[in-house]
């Protein structure tokens, strides 16, 4: 019964990840048709450790799951809040005016794709197992492919200077990757 509910979820709130997502599964070669499997990755990692989100709380992985998760939900206020006030969106926060390089935005490049791997790892530590590692995989490599293909539009759209600005950051931990 409880596995009927899970699947009921997930298929409803892909609809709406579907419907969020439909102009950019439409164009093969944007980012946001990689980010969609990012988020189905995502969905699926939360509804299968699902059962263990509070089983032992005080257990060191689920400590450190809580840190992740909140580190998620900080990261993302703080690249959101930036994008709209420094990036000078034209329209939603995907159509930047201006390359963002204050705060998270100085050290790396996608603050908001950090706080996806850290809800991603959030979530995966919850329950270790092959298949919730397997899946987590799945959300990594969505995620980077998702920024690599960002980068080269940010290239097109802001030329050199997001190349120089590329080269002075990371990707999603500043000073490792």
């Amino acid at each position: 019964m409880i596995e009927i509910i899970k699947l009921s979820i997930f298929v409803l709130v892909s609809i709406g990840i579907i419907v969020f997502s439909w102009d950019s599964l439409q164009r093969v070669h944007n980012h946001g048709f990689f980010r969609f499997f990012v988020f189905e990755a995502i969905l699926a990692l939360i509804l299968f450790n699902a059962n263990y989100w509070f089983e032992d709380p005080f257990s060191p992985l689920q400590i450190a799951s809580w840190v992740f998760l909140c580190g998620a939900i900080v990261m993302a206020i703080h690249g959101f809040y930036l994008l709209r006030k420094v990036g000078k969106p034209q329209g939603n926060i995907e159509h930047t005016s201006v390359i963002v390089k204050a705060g998270a935005y100085k050290y790396i490049r996608h603050p908001l794709y950090c706080s996806l791997l850290l809800l991603a790892l959030g979530v995966f530590l919850k329950q270790v197992s092959i298949v919730s590692g397997a899946i987590f995989v799945v959300a990594l490599v969505f995620l980077v492919i998702t920024a690599r293909v960002e980068e080269h539009e940010n290239k097109e759209r802001f030329g050199p200077e997001y190349s120089i600005y590329s080269k002075l950051t990371r990707m999603f931990v500043p000073f490792v990757f």
